[in-house]
């Protein structure tokens, strides 16, 4: 058995095979669970495959060689969100101002409170490295984080937890605080949610998954531009 996990591994189509599988056994359980925000379907499909790799004995190293290839589908996903964009140029134009009020503010507190949490706890600068990107969608936040001295392994597990953390929290907050405005609710989504949260937004429709898209590409360009910078200002970590 091992030595045909091994032959199974020793190409990229092995790993593939295994991330496409865990991707479709995640949306079929997602949708046998009636569809909840709070579970994403990229969520189970996560656990389903950590599951796998722990029992067949698959060392992560090499999974995640094989299943590099498709990162380079990762750009030109994130680059074809400029499509529901352009469709809804007219009302992003209408809410540029308070839009880009809002921006800096919340793309800072969203490196901030994590990073600050964890240098409370006493962790080391490779963590909170790690941590200062995991509000930005995955492309970005990679090269983000190889500047800055991060794991990519640990960033992109902030990754996930931001992303079902963000869809459960603007969900609750938008019902108790009587939000409905699906630009607003698709905007939060983006910033704070990256790509999962900008999944969830197109659930809710394409003006909020459009505003999603605006928050969440705004967000990592502005992330990417400032957050090496600051990190090296003299005493900022370490």
């Amino acid at each position: 058995m091992s030595e045909l996990i091994d032959h199974l591994m020793a190409t990229p189509l092995g790993a593939i095979a295994l991330t496409l599988a865990a991707y479709v056994a995640g949306q079929h359980l997602f949708r046998r669970l009636g569809a909840p925000g709070w579970c994403p379907p990229i969520l189970v499909a996560a656990l389903l495959l950590a599951g796998v790799l722990a029992l067949a004995g698959i060392d992560y190293a090499d999974y995640r060689e094989g299943a590099g290839w498709l990162m380079l589908l990762l750009g030109p996903a994130t680059v074809a969100l400029g499509l529901p964009l352009y469709q809804q140029m007219p009302h992003i134009r209408a809410l540029w101002r308070p839009l880009l009020a809002c921006l800096p503010l919340s793309a800072l507190l969203a490196a901030l409170y994590a990073v600050g949490i964890a240098w409370l706890l006493g962790a080391p600068p490779e963590i909170l490295a790690s941590l200062a990107p995991k509000s930005v969608t995955a492309p970005i936040a990679i090269g983000i984080t190889e500047q800055i001295g991060g794991s990519v392994s640990l960033m992109m597990g902030g990754l996930l937890i931001t992303g079902v953390a963000a869809i459960g929290f603007v969900t609750l907050l938008a019902r108790w605080m009587g939000i409905r405005d699906e630009r607003i609710l698709g905007f939060a989504l983006g910033i704070n949610g990256h790509a999962l949260g900008t999944v969830r937004a197109f659930e809710i429709s394409p003006t909020a998954g459009a505003f999603a898209s605006l928050g969440m590409s705004l967000t990592g360009i502005l992330t990417a531009l400032l957050l090496p910078l600051a990190w090296r200002l003299p005493g900022l970590v370490g």
